[in-house]
């Protein structure tokens, strides 16, 4: 291998502005506004002025009526302030000819084969050097937001068939996505001539992590716009009038429990040798209280468990949307007395939660429930009964609805793999170790595979060091450039390699060691080094799903044998029929 070096300049934490026609002008202007008056530059490093924040991480955009801001579903990561007119909020669910959704089309079949006969006989090649040390070999993530002049098909069908909320001038919306890094629960889109400045994640969180201001005032907001949202997301209350809902809102109370930095405290290898820390998930509540109201997990994972001799038997795990305490609740209200919890719910990880009291429940919810939905809400919850736990204990059977996979159950949720949306499994007892998974991710993946046929093991059963595209992506969090980013359609987590400064935040946040630094070569070998310090020049690398491919991950289509697959590590049903299949 040649051992030639070539010196370039490390790409600058603002590399690649959100938009470069910011100028000076703008950000005086938003200086002068609500919230950013009250703001001390003086809180903020010479490294990392406020002003370069807000020229740097920031735009302004200026639409015209009815043209879409982000949409229900789609992966955003930036917060929103409108700065003139109004946007109007669409709190229902729109059909996706309305949306002009379009997946990302991947390459076809002839370029990719001219892809694979082009590579490079070296690993890690970048074609060209770009601005600033960058490379042009990856695609920049999606910003985030439809492309420009898109617009809601048929506004007065759309406005006549939804529920919407109209915001004004000054108010901030979009933080729900932005701080929880979770798809738009809304559809927004303008109303009427309207001016918004949009602040991305990455500009956002230095802001919150430097200033009260910024931080108390988005965090209000949060829990301000975001409650009704939530609500009318979940199932039984989807069906509510609005002036039902909103007494429901009005009545009910939002907490959060855990951290949204959970990963930063957070050692696998520890839980492994302890037989697991339930003891130190944060308690939302416990079993043997008073059921007096019925709490909705809005994002996160919470664990749902009973106590058992000396331990703790896992039930099951909530997610986003799932309830918990409504068969308790219900009865409470029903004998007129406090009944008590059956199980105990505790934080995995970091979750919102939604409590509405048992009150607002007989008030504002019940009447509006059919017996059919009552039953479907209680059955849900039969397996916290006492009598229930006693059989699932004595049979091995789990709530999660596979027979015999307590087991498996405990092994997700001690380890957060839960979290993972496109893990790779791997089922060691077909598995033949011929490798060809791992030569075909490398034939795609400039000669260096984007994975490690290792990890954890329950049984035959192996989750591999692949990048599970998670639920909650915590690489994201520290990134200084933004360079690690989700796919706004599809939820894919890609790094942008131009505007990777090789910190390895990212690959040091990653709870799973599933993300790298690598070395980069030029095509003729040479190894690039950072003309600043003369060591070489790192990337991230990391599992992109071969998202660009047209036959999907060639990890998956390699396998000779039926025995690596990508699976949803939060459906454990389904888990357990793959791991248990003929």
């Amino acid at each position: 291998m040649a051992d030639r070096e070539v010196a370039v300049a490390r790409p600058r934490r603002w590399a690649e502005p959100l938009d470069d026609r910011m100028r000076d002008v703008d950000v005086d202007r938003l200086l002068r506004l609500e919230p950013f008056c009250r703001i001390d530059p003086a809180d903020f490093p010479s490294f990392l002025p406020l002003r370069g924040i807000l020229r740097n991480d920031a735009r302004i955009r200026r639409l015209r009526p009815g043209e879409l801001i982000f949409r229900e579903g789609d992966y955003g990561s930036s917060v929103y302030l409108i700065l003139h007119g109004h946007v109007r909020v669409v709190l229902d669910r729109l059909p996706p000819a309305a949306l002009g959704r379009e997946l990302p089309r991947p390459q076809g079949w002839l370029a990719t084969i001219a892809r694979l006969a082009t590579r490079s006989r070296f690993p890690e090649v970048r074609r060209q050097a770009g601005p600033n040390g960058g490379s042009s070999t990856a695609a920049a993530p999606p910003r985030d937001a439809p492309r420009r002049g898109l617009f809601v098909a048929d506004l007065p069908a759309v406005l006549d068939a939804s529920h919407t909320a109209v915001l004004s001038a000054g108010e901030f919306f979009g933080e729900s996505a932005a701080l929880t890094r979770t798809p738009r629960a809304v559809t927004a889109y303008s109303d009427g001539e309207t001016t918004l400045l949009e602040l991305r994640w990455q500009g956002l969180r230095d802001l919150m992590q430097r200033t009260r201001v910024i931080r108390d005032h988005v965090e209000a907001v949060y829990r301000r716009n975001s409650l009704t949202v939530h609500l009318r997301e979940t199932p039984f209350l989807a069906q509510l009038p609005p002036e039902a809902l909103q007494e429901v809102a009005d009545a009910a109370d939002f907490q959060a429990y855990g951290r949204f930095d959970w990963h930063e405290s957070f050692d696998p290898r520890a839980r492994s040798r302890s037989g697991g820390w339930i003891e130190d998930e944060p308690l939302i509540v416990e079993e043997g209280g008073a059921a007096d109201a019925v709490l909705l997990v809005r994002s996160g994972f919470a664990r749902l468990s009973r106590r058992v001799g000396n331990g703790h038997y896992t039930l099951a795990y909530l997610g986003r949307g799932e309830a918990c305490g409504w068969s308790e609740t219900v009865a409470s209200l029903e004998q007129g007395r406090p009944v008590p919890r059956r199980a105990s719910l505790r934080a995995v990880g970091y979750v919102d939660v939604v409590s509405i009291p048992a009150e607002a429940l007989a008030r504002h919810v019940l009447p509006f429930l059919g017996p059919a939905e009552r039953r479907s809400l209680a059955d849900g919850q039969a397996a916290a009964s006492p009598e229930s736990v006693a059989a699932l204990v004595a049979n091995g059977t789990s709530a999660a609805g596979a027979p015999h996979e307590q087991e498996l159950l405990e092994f997700l949720v001690e380890r957060r793999l839960i979290n993972g949306r496109q893990a790779m499994a791997i089922d060691l007892d077909r598995c033949t170790r011929c490798d060809d998974c791992v030569v075909a991710c490398a034939a795609v993946h400039d000669n260096n595979p984007r994975f490690v046929r290792q990890g954890p093991r329950h049984g035959p059963l192996q989750i591999a060091h692949a990048c599970m595209h998670c639920v909650d992506p915590v690489c994201m969090i520290g990134c200084p450039t933004g360079a690690i980013g989700r796919d706004e359609a599809t939820g894919v987590v890609r790094i942008n390699d131009p505007t990777c400064i090789g910190c390895g935040s990212c690959a040091t946040s990653c709870p799973y060691d599933n993300i790298r630094m690598v070395e980069i070569r030029t095509p003729a070998g040479e190894l690039w080094i950072d003309e600043a310090t003369r060591q070489p020049l790192l990337k991230a690398a990391k599992c992109d799903l071969c998202a660009d491919l047209p036959g999907g991950p060639a990890c998956q289509n390699a396998c000779p044998h039926d025995a690596l697959v990508r699976l949803d590590l939060s459906r454990v049903d389904r888990v357990a029929a793959w791991k248990h299949r003929p």
